[in-house]
């Protein structure tokens, strides 16, 4: 049974020791005082600046190689095609096989974004296709799971973690259309594929043996319950966040407003005033030129007299 086990999660099991020793080998030096040269780090709440320079160190390798042979475009659909076979192996019941075709989906839609950056074919289409496509990906491996869990109550999982993904990706897009970075919450892209994968690593233990199967859906299924319940707390968070930005905006548009317009009140003042004047000395006031709106006016813009034989 054990050997069995073994020989099914061969692969995966040599791939994590590969990722454990080379961390292990990451953290010597990071002790020593030598961590490892890395451009453009970028990491997020969850996993931080430590374990995202172990991961651009880790494949490295792989971005010199690809770099000027490659383009990013080509790496993106790779990325998606990686999901898409991971959505059918999880499917048909290969969880092991979908967990490392997931993973190795994440690790190319990190490098399409490197590899753009570095060679300088950074651009909004190329930027559009990759959003996109990631989100095509996720509901491809989704998809998957949903099958594969379609006859046990695990399936309201899945949907959870479909709204919940979607969401943190959708409400990012709509801040940045207004404007806003929306960024943060522990629950985004590679956390999902982390605990996604996990779970499915931990099913496919329990499906290689016969007395333990029934455990496999419980594993995936309670992996996709915790990434759609954090992935909704995080959707929801960047929401909050980005309304009380575009609140604070608002405010502070109005309070703008009304400071301009209690500058303008004493100019009115001392206008009537001049009036005032002018009628108690007998002289006649300046007459009111009748002027025709512009439709494009804006307020605070000054008007123009109407032409002639313009009503």
């Amino acid at each position: 049974m054990l050997t069995d086990r073994l020989i099914l999660l061969a692969p995966a099991l040599l791939a994590t020791g590969f990722m454990l020793l080379a961390f292990v080998l990451y953290a010597v030096r990071c002790a020593l005082g030598r961590p490892p040269a890395v451009t453009a780090l970028k990491h997020n709440e969850f996993f931080g600046p430590y374990v995202a320079r172990y991961i651009l160190w880790l494949i490295g390798p792989v971005e010199r190689v690809l770099l000027g042979r490659v383009s990013a475009n080509a790496i993106t659909w790779a990325s998606l095609l990686l999901c898409a076979g991971a959505g059918v192996a999880a499917a048909t019941g290969s969880l092991a096989t979908a967990c490392w075709l997931y993973v190795l989906a994440g690790v190319l839609d990190l490098l399409d974004g490197r590899l753009a950056r570095a060679s300088g074919t950074q651009s909004p289409a190329g930027a559009l296709f990759d959003s996109v496509a990631d989100r095509w990906g996720e509901l491809a491996v989704f998809a998957g799971f949903a099958w594969y869990l379609r006859a046990t109550p695990w399936l309201l999982a899945v949907m959870l973690a479909v709204a919940g993904s979607m969401m943190v990706s959708y409400t990012r897009a709509r801040g940045e259309g207004l404007g806003l970075a929306l960024r943060g919450g522990v629950m985004q892209r590679a956390e999902r594929i982390v605990l996604v994968s996990a779970g499915a690593l931990v099913g496919a233990w329990f499906a290689a043996a016969a007395d333990t199967s029934h455990h496999a859906a419980t594993a995936l299924g309670g992996a996709l319950l915790a990434t759609g319940a954090a992935s909704t707390f995080t959707a929801l968070g960047r929401w909050l966040e980005g309304y009380r930005a575009l609140a604070a905006q608002e405010r502070a548009a109005v309070t703008a407003t009304v400071t301009v317009a209690s500058d303008k009140a004493p100019i009115d003042k001392l206008g009537a005033d001049k009036l005032g004047a002018d009628k108690q000395a007998g002289r006649e006031p300046a007459p009111v030129v009748a002027v025709a709106a512009s439709p494009r006016r804006t307020t605070g813009a000054p008007s123009t007299p109407a032409s002639p034989g313009v009503a």
